[in-house]
């Protein structure tokens, strides 16, 4: 459960920017139940999803970014790196003050019935800070502080890590967190643990998950869910079948690079290449009756929003199934507005939700604003000023009698009452006027 994420000194952020899902209690009687989890043990009460709007290159698809650098960084820099890489960050390269100094990023969650606050400070050669805070029953603990190579690390309840930096095993371009799980210290691993279940997806590059989803339909009840999704949204999908590469028919021609990766997958116990995936629809005869099926291939045959729908229907039931956090860039891209309105409608339900798996996502779907889905704090803005740094904000950040919850959001965003669109030239002067061409009478 994501209570809080923040960074500072990242691509456009400037000063430190905060995501919170803690629902504010002036909301409380709009749609409190269907949005509203409580975490009772720590007083805490969530929101399931939540939208960011904003103009083009003001920062949406850079904060989803930062939350993908945070992810990938803690899980993968033990083992990913050596010593002298670099780390592949990039501060606010607009201001003087900021181009040298470290990136910062924080992110304070809850799992298995214990409240973490974890971050860290990067610049490219180095970890400047790490930190982990914990709390389980009673008051939150200081775990370990990092300064550079200099640690400060609790006498009980970090023994592992205590051993480790004894030991110099921590390099100063990976995190003290990814080695102590490496060495199987409890609390380390809880953290990896949520963060394998924060997941940050791209809505325009659906082939980076959709083989996950493909692995997914392997389990019949996994691919009964999914062929059920897909149903719902009214695709003509009626059943799916994995299309698997035959060892012995490896296409010729293929890249060595590319052939010796398939070669080892294929090699590995009960190794599996998916090629392809073959979709299952209705044909009927000329007096509109059903006459039996047709195959189409998912690649070849079916449109571009099929496809990027299928690729998503597993990470949003795995995320809905496991309690996981799902971020979407770009997320409506190649959907139809309905079908997000009913994404959303999944994660914001008490049934098809019970295990309080949560939703963010940026859209430029204006549409969404006025379906009366979204609480105020559940909408958020980023914005540029005229010096290139971005800001976030929350709708729920504005005064009660400035933005009222019976208001058409739609509406007032476009109209720029919020902020966070673009302020847009005289386009009619954009090109040079010439004079019309002239043509010579062939008669």
């Amino acid at each position: 459960m994501l209570v809080r994420f923040s960074l500072k000194n990242y691509k456009p952020f400037k000063e430190e920017v905060n995501l919170s899902l803690i629902a504010s209690n002036y909301d409380k009687t709009t749609r409190w139940e269907e949005n509203v989890f409580e975490v009772p043990e720590f007083g805490l009460k969530l929101l399931k999803s939540a939208v960011i709007y904003g103009a083009n290159a003001s920062g949406k698809s850079k904060l989803a970014e930062g939350m993908g650098f945070m992810r990938n960084f803690v899980i993968r820099s033990s083992r990913n790196t050596q010593k002298g890489d670099r780390i592949d960050v990039h501060p606010f390269l607009l201001s003087t003050e900021t181009e040298s100094q470290p990136s910062e990023f924080e992110v304070i969650f809850v799992h298995k019935s214990e409240l973490f606050r974890y971050g860290f400070e990067v610049a490219p050669d180095r970890v400047t800070a790490e930190w982990l805070f914990h709390r389980g029953k009673t008051k939150e603990v200081e775990i370990f502080y990092r300064e550079g190579q200099k640690f400060e690390l609790h006498k009980t309840r970090f023994k592992t890590g205590r051993a480790l930096v004894g030991e110099k095993m921590i390099r100063p371009n990976a995190l003290l967190i990814s080695v102590a799980a490496q060495f199987n210290d409890k609390l380390a691993g809880k953290v990896l643990d949520w963060f394998s279940k924060f997941n940050v997806i791209s809505g325009l590059r659906e082939e980076g998950y959709q083989g996950f989803t493909m692995g997914r339909t392997r389990n019949d009840q996994s691919k009964e869910e999914i062929v059920s999704l897909l149903k719902k949204a009214d695709l003509g999908i009626e059943d799916l079948t994995l299309k698997i590469l035959d060892p012995d028919n490896i296409p010729p021609g293929l890249p060595k690079e590319l052939r010796d990766i398939i070669e080892r997958k294929l090699s590995e116990e009960e190794g599996e290449v998916f090629t392809d995936v073959l979709t299952t629809h209705k044909k009927y005869d000329e007096g509109k009756r059903a006459a039996g099926t047709v195959q189409f291939s998912m690649d070849d045959d079916e449109s571009s929003g099929t496809r990027k729908f299928f690729a998503l229907s597993g990470p949003v039931l795995d995320t809905l199934q496991n309690g996981k956090v799902l971020v979407g860039d770009e997320l409506e891209s190649k959907l139809h507005p309905n079908l997000v309105c009913k994404l959303v409608e999944l994660f914001n339900s008490r049934e098809n939700n019970s295990f309080n798996g949560q939703l963010i996502f940026n859209t430029h779907d204006t549409n969404l604003l006025s379906s009366g889905l979204f609480r105020r704090d559940q909408i958020w803005f980023t914005e540029k000023d005229k010096y290139g740094a971005a800001t976030l904000y929350s709708l729920g950040d504005f005064k009660t009698d400035a933005v009222r919850k019976e208001e058409n959001f739609e509406k007032n965003y476009i109209q720029g009452k919020y902020g966070a669109i673009p302020y847009l030239g005289d386009f009619s002067q954009l090109l040079p006027r010439k004079p019309a061409p002239a043509y010579e009478n062939e008669g």
